[in-house]
C-alpha cells in the first residue's frame, strides 16, 4: 500500500529558497577562480598606489568585512592596459599598479551600493581631495570624483571605481560579470 505524502506550500518556498541562496553563495565563490582566462600582460605606467586597511573580517576568501580606504595622493591614478575580458583582448582601465579597475551597474552616484563588506571584496579606488585625477594616457571619458559611502571615489563618465581583491596580478579579470553588475571599465564606457 503506498502513502501520499503531502508537503506544505512553505516547505517547498524554505528549500528553494535555500537552494537559490546556495546557488548564490556558489556564485561568487567561483567569481575568484584562477582558472580560465583573465590574465595579460600588462605595460605599467603611472606611479600612484591605491590601497585599502583592513579593519574586520567576514566577506568569505575575498576582502573584509570593511575596509577604510586609503586615499592616493598622485593625480596620475588611472592607466589603460590590454587584458582578456570574457575571452576577448580589451582595452581596460586600471590602477596605478595594473590591478583592473571594475563598475558596479547598480551604483547611482552620488550613492554607491557597493560599501562596508562589500568594498572588502571589492575595494573602491578613492583620491586624497576632491579635485579631478588624472589618467597616464588619454582617456574619451570623464574623471571625477565622488563623494560617497566609500570616501572621495574616483568615477569614470559617472561610474565609481572598484579593484577586486580577488585579482592577484595586474591585467586579472576574474570577476567580469559576477551577477551580471559587476564589469570591467573600458575607455568607451558611458
Amino acid at each position: 500500500m503506498q502513502r501520499d505524502v503531502y508537503v506544505p506550500k512553505q516547505a517547498t518556498r524554505f528549500w528553494f529558497s535555500l537552494w537559490v541562496f546556495g546557488a548564490l553563495v556558489l556564485l561568487l565563490a567561483a567569481c575568484g577562480s584562477s582558472s580560465g582566462s583573465g590574465t595579460s600582460g600588462t605595460t605599467p605606467t603611472a606611479t600612484s598606489a591605491q590601497n585599502t586597511t583592513p579593519t574586520s573580517s567576514g566577506y568569505g576568501r575575498y576582502g573584509n568585512g570593511s575596509t577604510t580606504p586609503t586615499a592616493s595622493s598622485s593625480s596620475n591614478l588611472i592607466k589603460t592596459s590590454t587584458a582578456t575580458v570574457s575571452g576577448k583582448s580589451e582595452s581596460i582601465l586600471t590602477n596605478a599598479q595594473g590591478m583592473t579597475l571594475y563598475y558596479r551597474t547598480s551604483d547611482m552616484p552620488p550613492t554607491t551600493v557597493c560599501s562596508g563588506g562589500c568594498a572588502g571584496a571589492w575595494p573602491p579606488l578613492v583620491a586624497s581631495g576632491s579635485s579631478a585625477p588624472t589618467s597616464a594616457t588619454s582617456l574619451p571619458g570623464k574623471l571625477t570624483v565622488v563623494a560617497d559611502a566609500n570616501g572621495n571615489q574616483v568615477a569614470y563618465n559617472g561610474h565609481p571605481l572598484y579593484t577586486f581583491s580577488g585579482d592577484t596580478g595586474a591585467g586579472q579579470t576574474t570577476c567580469v560579470g559576477v551577477g551580471s553588475i559587476w564589469h570591467a571599465v573600458t575607455p568607451s564606457l558611458s
